[in-house]
């Protein structure tokens, strides 16, 4: 159960849906020791709250603590103050996770840099269906965005208004990297396919499941809010479904979300689908790691912008 011992529900936060934070359990649950020693580490003291519900072994301050509401509520600054607000706002506007499906931070092997610069920009160009800006850099679509590709370098950038800048988000650089050494020079086969016919569908089961839960939990009861968080992606609106959107992540990697509304009988669902040529392009932890990026990107809501602006905080 996704409850803080302060009695916070944090399966309907969407930190939480987006894996940026997790619950800090029960004063009596794993998670709670968890989180106390994470919070100790990491900024050098646990909430107050938190461990006076684990040193008086207090499952729920609300439902189980006879002195609640105690100090620890009316004189802290969490749960619901302004600094819980502030937190909320600041860690809501940054940009996705890079995780692996390990659940590890991605990193970028060196390797994949080499054997891009063996290869000529204009059979990268042709393969990925990106336009050569020099010698030794191209350029690729991206959502509805561009990104740079510098083999020089060693750097990929996001254009952001009128300039190129740096782009520090490890899963988009790697995507992007394993797009341009993988893509073939071949159309789309125009059949839509879903996870489970891929000839690797099997991976996509248990801690590797597509991630269309949280983007459920988002919008399940907010067609509207999807559809806006899609169209700042670039989606296409396509007649499938109750709501449904054609993704061009990269040229030649269109996703797809079919997403049906829910009512008194049936929850509401959603279904992920890409053209049959994926795996010529892309191997199944890619498909992973690109659906999660896309499906955090719609959780969000606000397209690219939270990923430029942290550029050009970092920049300024």
């Amino acid at each position: 159960m996704a409850t803080g011992a302060c009695g916070i529900n944090c399966s309907v936060c969407r930190l939480n849906l987006l894996g940026i934070c997790t619950t800090c359990g029960s004063g009596k649950s794993e998670e709670g020791f968890r989180k106390m020693a994470a919070q100790e580490r990491i900024l050098g003291s646990a909430c107050r709250i938190l461990g006076c519900a684990i040193e008086k072994k207090i499952p729920y301050c609300p439902r189980d603590c006879d002195e609640f509401p105690c100090e620890q509520f009316r004189g802290g600054a969490y749960p619901f103050s302004v600094g819980y607000l502030n937190m909320q706002e600041r860690r809501r506007s940054e940009p996705p996770s890079s995780l692996s499906p390990l659940g590890n931070q991605v990193s970028i092997p060196s390797e994949y840099w080499e054997e891009l610069k063996e290869m000529a920009i204009e059979e990268i160009c042709k393969r990925t269906l990106g336009r050569r800006q020099s010698s030794f850099s191209l350029i690729i679509p991206f959502l509805n965005d561009f990104i740079l590709l510098d083999l020089n370098e060693q750097r990929i950038y996001l254009q952001v208004e009128d300039t190129w800048q740096f782009l520090n988000h490890p899963l988009m650089v790697l995507l992007v990297l394993v797009y341009a050494i993988n893509a073939k020079a071949m159309p789309l086969k125009n059949e839509m396919v879903s996870p489970q016919q891929l000839k690797t569908g099997h991976f996509f089961q248990g801690p590797h499941e597509l991630k269309t839960r949280p983007v459920l939990e988002r919008y399940g009861s907010n067609v509207q809010g999807f559809k806006e968080a899609a169209e700042k992606l670039g989606g296409e609106k396509l007649d499938m479904g109750d709501l449904s959107f054609r993704f061009q992540v990269f040229p030649r990697i269109p996703v797809y979300y079919i997403f049906w509304k829910g009512d008194e009988e049936f929850p509401p669902n959603m279904n992920i689908l890409f053209d049959g040529s994926i795996e010529s392009h892309l191997a199944s932890d890619a498909i992973w790691g690109m659906v999660n990026l896309l499906s955090d990107l719609l959780i969000i809501g606000k397209g690219l912008e939270p990923l430029k602006k942290r550029i050009q905080r970092l920049s300024s």
